[in-house]
């Protein structure tokens, strides 16, 4: 009998797949959109991406060595949020930038609160918002393919002016290191969904909802080439694929995680067009973050047996 019967706790289906082996499909994923945004923005781009990356691996090791903690920078989530972070930086800030927002990412919002498996929110956008509030002006002088500091593709469709939607498709624009490519990003985002590690609900929800919305209240009707435009610029597929489908941070139903995407879409529309910011990815992600304890309380499906109709 007692070959017959295996008793022990859960989970009592268990895959291949851990921590380790989806973290690095996150970083193969993202190192098209990383490796073109150093070629279009040099040496300093390697340089800050870099600082991010080791930065981020060092501070979770110095805490959780200082902690007496048991030490988990092999399993790459710190790699994958200095990385995030870096892709979310302009290539013309100091190289002291990156070091201070992988701190504040992973010691404030990812180890003060109990590690990997307890941050509130996405560590790598926390520590991109945090750069944003306490280092504006350093966080939006973006430089343009010449070198020149510029504005932004979105900041100039806000402006009345026009942009070219295969330059922003490819990459040939102003922005952060890893946001200017969105084939690139598209690419990276197909290959984690072929891989299974993320799944369609949240990408491309978020994206539709957010189409939808500029096509209402955008200003320019159905405008296809604007509302692609806007689709293509602002860090949207990053944050589409990279960061609001975070494991941690994202809803674990099905439902959960429809009512996550036309949130993010929603308030992302809103942020562009209402607000004087031309972006607004970031904030609406870390925003909806705090509400998925709120989304999972609704959409979570009761236990068997207990307040079933």
């Amino acid at each position: 009998m007692s070959k017959l019967l295996h008793v022990s706790t859960s989970p009592h289906v268990l895959s291949k797949d851990s921590t380790h082996s989806i973290m690095l499909d996150v970083v193969l994923a993202l190192i098209p959109a990383a490796a073109w945004g150093v070629y279009m923005f040099g040496y300093r781009a390697a340089i800050i991406l870099a600082l991010s990356m080791i930065s981020a691996v060092a501070c979770e090791y110095i805490w959780q060595k200082c902690m007496h903690l048991p030490i988990t920078v092999n399993d790459y989530s710190a790699l994958v949020t200095g990385l995030l972070l870096g892709m979310n930086l302009p290539s013309t800030v100091p190289y002291w930038l990156p070091v201070v927002g992988s701190a504040f990412a992973i010691i404030i919002v990812k180890q003060l609160f109990g590690g990997i498996g307890q941050n509130f929110m996405n560590p790598a956008l926390a520590g991109r918002c945090f750069l944003l509030i306490a280092f504006a002006g350093l966080m939006t002088n973006f430089p343009s393919v010449d070198a020149v500091s510029t504005a932004t593709p979105l900041a100039v469709l806000k402006n009345g002016g026009t942009q070219s939607l295969s330059d922003m498709f490819f990459g040939f624009t102003s922005g952060t290191i890893g946001e200017v490519s969105a084939l690139l990003l598209l690419a990276g985002g197909i290959y984690l969904l072929v891989k299974k590690v993320i799944t369609w609900e949240i990408p491309v929800i978020y994206i539709g909802v957010f189409a939808v919305f500029m096509i209402l209240f955008g200003g320019h009707g159905f405008d296809v080439n604007y509302v692609l435009c806007e689709i293509c610029g602002g860090g949207l597929m990053l944050g589409a694929f990279f960061m609001a489908t975070d494991y941690v941070s994202s809803p674990i139903t099905f439902k959960g995680r429809v009512v996550f995407a036309v949130c993010l879409g929603l308030l992302t529309g809103l942020i562009r067009v209402f607000s004087k910011s031309a972006e607004g990815v970031s904030y609406a992600i870390i925003f909806c973050n705090l509400l998925v304890p709120l989304i999972e309380k609704v959409t979570l499906p009761k236990a068997f047996g207990r307040e079933g109709k």
